[in-house]
């Protein structure tokens, strides 16, 4: 292939490369090749489309924590600031001592969305007065499952009352 040419692309029988367009040459553009027009291409037809598999999917949160007693009235305002800080929580309950937190994250896997549950009550405890409380359980179960339990009346109740409320 000589420099400066284009080279021919899917053609065997010596048929042309396809359009060409030509370039204005400048002082700054001289030694670059004229640029090949591309061709639009579609995918024939019968093949299927293929969802990719690292696309994000819902995963249902519970997140328990407790520690030493706090007034209530503390820490209901403690949770409804992290309801607005994080505003796909569902609903959370509370007692003095501890509290269950419970809502949907979007992730591409499992091990995602734990993560980021478990680094939910520490990076948001100063900016929503939260207890320097620990987390004692977590469960993350994806969205099939979560409807599956309801369904067969197992695991909690869907969160209707959505909100902060006291056990």
């Amino acid at each position: 292939m000589r420099p400066g040419v284009p080279a021919a692309r899917g053609g065997t029988s010596g048929s042309a490369p396809g359009p060409v367009r030509e370039e204005r040459t400048s002082t700054s553009s001289a030694s670059r090749p004229p640029r090949e027009e591309r061709t639009l291409t579609s995918v024939a037809a019968g093949d299927r489309y293929e969802e990719p598999q690292d696309l994000p999917r819902l995963w249902h949160v519970t997140l328990s924590v407790s520690g030493e007693e706090v007034p209530l009235v503390d820490l209901r305002r403690a949770l409804e600031q992290l309801a607005h800080d994080h505003p796909f929580l569902l609903t959370s309950r509370y007692a003095g001592d501890h509290a269950e937190i419970r809502y949907w994250e979007e992730a591409r896997d499992l091990h995602d969305a734990a993560a980021v549950a478990l680094r939910l009550w520490g990076e948001h405890r100063q900016s929503a007065g939260l207890p320097p409380w620990e987390i004692v359980g977590l469960e993350v179960i994806d969205r099939e499952t979560y409807h599956q339990r309801i369904a067969e009346g197992y695991g909690p109740p869907p969160a209707a009352p959505v909100g902060v409320h006291p056990f």
